[in-house]
């Protein structure tokens, strides 16, 4: 007899209902219905096709990315123009057949240009929606604007601070998102939720109540001719070091490879055979290799394709803005494939392969993968185009706004002492906006916040040359963090600039050097231990001693401990002033024309 799985029939997210999508993987056909073979399967074809479409990290790249996120290194070593919506519709559109199902590895929205951002990203889901996109992991950049946010994008309703876009009231997504490693911290959400699964389902609520309350669906189900096709989403469990932690307060993310075993679990007893995972965590690569090389460096996403239950099939990653295809060993010694299509739609990773009918399981010996360049040699798509259009002419009148002058470009890219000169003129619009009721003495940027460079040469839009826009402005800083005020001690800003280096406590995965205010300078050592590193700290000049107060300035990122920055938790007095990209943009308007700032302020030696 088949199990029926009853379908969502409310946008509505309830604890009661996120147990039912653990089953129903938010399919919106309507049911899904795990049927046993007809009888005269034997007759039939023995297998039948499926083509998977994956993209990741999308970012809001609703326009073509410029610069070097612009540009991809082909399949035959050359270095060509990619992304862009519109050329993505119309590579999806030819690569596309009646057994595709397209599905991403998330970061879609988060870190957007302001076509998308201004919109709290509605229209780059709504491009995602026109894609036909079936199923997406969750990335960290999804928990941006907090869980809550997600939530909205998710099941439709306007923003509660800015209401309704131009376009109206949103729908929600039309996609399901998955997170199979995002439970909520509360375990008394447990009865309620695991009561909605109902009696027939005693093992699956037994195995959900033993790991966790989900916070969002582990996994979504797809029927593709025939036979059902279950989607596993996991986000890095990073994302509590990479994010704002008030907006995920509620939340924990845990281990992706266990979280993927219990949702393998899942699909497996309500008889889903093949199983892809769809993983936000991936690996660097070796540079300058063809998107269709193995040339991922084994790390974080690696662990979690060869580690995974051997009942899931392949693993599609993201994260790391990379492009390979990889064969790894499953814990069985089996093939897999493990891939990634890099980042800003430049790629379109195509997988094809074969389900067989009687088993109900794909044929690994029939995989084939392909990373797609999305060139912007072909015509892109008329619908698309005026559809980015449309948004790109609601948001002119603020993006194209003059805030402010240069008189040559302004890099994000690091000094050999990791200051950038960008980074820096960052820095010192933020102390500058923070002494006034904050009485900041100093401010310091993380130098991943800062996403893309100032140039001088003018735009399409003629503002002229030297001229920064409100959109180029944000570009640089496109979160709208809170700037927020610190009490440190001498001795505790020591420890956070210990912190900027492997090898501590707190796992830092790679130095992060933070970006100082002019009035703030200190010395590191190469090759001291770590918590030796640093010293000759100076303020104004001026030596800092372990026991004074110094109020330091910074964004609430990383005032809540954000990139493994957990000295600034233990800081005191806490101040809220103005948004980062408020601070940037005032800093542009009184300072012109603005010359790149030195990148002196860190002595390095060895």
């Amino acid at each position: 007899m088949a199990l029926r799985i009853p379908a969502v029939t409310s946008r509505a997210m309830t604890s009661r209902s996120l147990l039912r999508l653990a089953l129903a993987g938010a399919v919106t056909s309507g049911a899904v219905m795990l049927a046993t073979l007809p009888a005269d399967a034997s007759k039939a074809a023995r297998t039948v096709p499926l083509r998977l479409l994956a993209l990741n990290d999308f970012h809001g790249n609703l326009e073509p990315p410029t610069g070097s996120s612009g540009r991809m290194i082909d399949e035959h070593g050359h270095t060509v123009e990619a992304g862009g919506a519109a050329y993505i519709a119309t590579h999806m559109k030819a690569l596309a057949d009646t057994n595709t199902i397209a599905v991403a590895q998330g970061d879609l929205i988060g870190a957007t240009p302001l076509i998308s951002a201004a919109y709290h990203d509605e229209p780059s889901i709504e491009f995602m929606d026109k894609l036909g996109l079936k199923v997406a992991a969750v990335g960290n950049h999804e928990f941006d604007e907090g869980y809550a946010e997600l939530r909205r994008i998710m099941d439709g309703g306007c923003h509660p601070v800015d209401g309704c876009s131009p376009a109206g009231e949103w729908k929600g997504a039309k996609f399901d998102y998955v997170g199979a490693n995002v439970l909520f911290k509360n375990p008394n959400e447990k009865t309620d939720a695991l009561a909605a699964l109902g009696a027939q389902q005693t093992q699956v609520k037994k195995l959900l109540s033993d790991w966790g309350v989900p916070a969002l669906p582990p996994v979504s189900v797809k029927w593709m001719n025939g036979v059902p096709i279950g989607f596993i989403g996991l986000v890095t469990q990073t994302t509590p070091s990479i994010v704002t932690s008030e907006g995920i307060k509620d939340l924990k993310f845990v281990d992706e490879v266990k979280a993927a075993n219990v949702a393998s679990k899942i699909l497996k007893l309500v008889g889903v055979e093949a199983q892809v995972v769809l993983v936000h965590e991936g690996d660097q690569v070796t540079a300058g290799q063809s998107p269709d090389a193995c040339s991922a460096v084994p790390g974080l996403g690696n662990r979690i394709a060869t580690q995974v239950d051997p009942e899931i099939d392949m693993v599609l990653s993201g994260h790391s803005h990379q492009a390979y295809l990889c064969k790894v060993k499953d814990p069985a010694g089996t093939d897999r494939l493990y891939s990634q299509g890099g980042s800003f739609g430049r790629v379109i990773t195509q997988v094809d392969l074969n389900v067989d009918l009687r088993t109900q399981d794909i044929d690994r010996a029939s995989v084939v993968a392909d990373n797609h360049v999305v060139t912007r040699t072909v015509t892109p798509d008329t619908e698309i185009s005026e559809f980015v259009k449309t948004w790109k002419d609601r948001v002119a009148p603020v993006a194209n706004k003059a805030v402010g002058t240069i008189t040559t470009d302004i890099t994000n890219t690091a000094a050999p002492s990791g200051e950038s000169a960008l980074g820096n003129l960052i820095a010192d619009g933020q102390l500058a906006a923070t002494k006034t009721g904050g009485n900041a003495q100093i401010a310091l940027m993380n130098p991943g916040g800062v996403r893309a460079s100032l140039t001088y040469a003018g735009s399409p839009v003629g503002e002229g040359d030297g001229v920064v826009t409100y959109g180029e402005a944000f570009t640089v800083q496109p979160f709208n963090n809170l700037m927020q005020v610190v009490t440190l001690t001498g001795a505790q800003l020591k420890t956070l600039l210990e912190q900027q280096f492997t090898g501590g406590p707190n796992n830092q995965a790679f130095t992060k050097i933070l970006q100082p205010s002019a009035n703030f300078t200190y010395t590191y050592s190469q090759s001291a231990p770590w918590g030796s590193k640093v010293s000759d700290m100076k303020i104004d000049g001026v030596p800092v001693t372990d026991a004074q107060s110094i109020r330091v300035a910074a964004n609430n990122f990383l005032v809540g401990g954000g990139d493994a920055f957990l000295a600034f938790r233990d800081g005191t007095d806490l101040w809220s002033g103005p948004l980062d990209i408020d601070a940037f943009v005032e800093q542009l308007g009184t300072n012109n024309p603005i010359a790149p700032p030195a990148t002196n302020r860190i002595t390095v030696v060895s």
